[in-house]
């Protein structure tokens, strides 16, 4: 005997085994991950391990350098007594033969007047200009430190209407004289291999500013100083 099966059957069985269907893909998804992606982190470096070892310093190359100061010129002796402390402006021009050794030529400009021995209004203002060159040595005691001594020669004059520092004793003054001094100055490298600072100070014996009569002259003078190497 056949039994018949009704279609509604059929439609029931088929809807009540679809949700075991969906219960058994998760399953199967999560056995599909790919744990090959869970790796280590790699290991962190040793702190005490030696570090690498630096580039050695680039070679020594000889340049044209530019050194500029600005500062004070003060003279002694009797010249002292005409003429006060004034701004001075300096300027070399050198080349460095070696790191230790550099020849240079100079300039320089200052001002002064006649006021510590005439009042106003016979007072005279004039500039004095000389030129000349030198020498210098450095040693550097750190690698960012510079010291150095300097000796230089050269001719300085005042320029002045005639006679005027003559009636004072001073002739000669007003004309270009010799010259002869030096100066101690120290230098800070500043991380841009082209720029250094510093301070100088120095010393010289121009001899067409003594007085007429006799007697010798010296000056002294201190700023600071910016320096460019190429």
């Amino acid at each position: 005997m056949l039994l018949r099966v009704s279609p509604a059957l059929v439609l029931a069985a088929a809807f009540l085994t679809q949700p075991a269907a969906a219960q058994e893909e998760p399953a199967t998804a999560t056995a599909q991950v790919d744990l090959t992606k869970d790796t280590r982190p790699p290991e962190a470096e040793d702190p005490l391990a030696a570090p690498p070892e630096a580039p050695p310093p680039a070679p020594y190359k000889k340049t044209v350098v530019i050194d500029t100061s600005i500062g004070v010129l003060a003279f002694l002796g009797k010249f002292g007594k005409v003429a006060p402390p004034g701004p001075i402006w300096r300027m070399q021009i050198g080349y460095e033969l070696t790191r230790w050794l550099m020849v240079f030529g100079e300039g320089e400009l200052a001002f002064t007047d006649t006021s510590n021995r005439e009042h106003p209004p016979d007072t005279r203002s004039f500039p004095l200009f000389g030129f000349g060159g030198g020498a210098r040595a450095t040693v550097h005691p750190h690698r960012r430190v510079g010291v150095y001594l300097q000796g230089e020669a050269g001719a300085l004059k005042a320029d002045i209407k005639t006679n005027a520092l003559g009636i004072l004793g001073f002739k000669d003054a007003e004309s270009l004289g010799f010259s002869v001094g030096g100066h101690l100055g120290v230098e800070w490298y500043q991380v841009d291999r082209h720029f250094a600072l510093g301070l100088n100070a120095g010393f010289r014996l121009p001899t067409n500013f003594g007085r007429s009569d006799g007697g010798a002259a010296f000056a002294i003078d201190g700023g600071a100083a910016l320096r460019y190497a190429f």
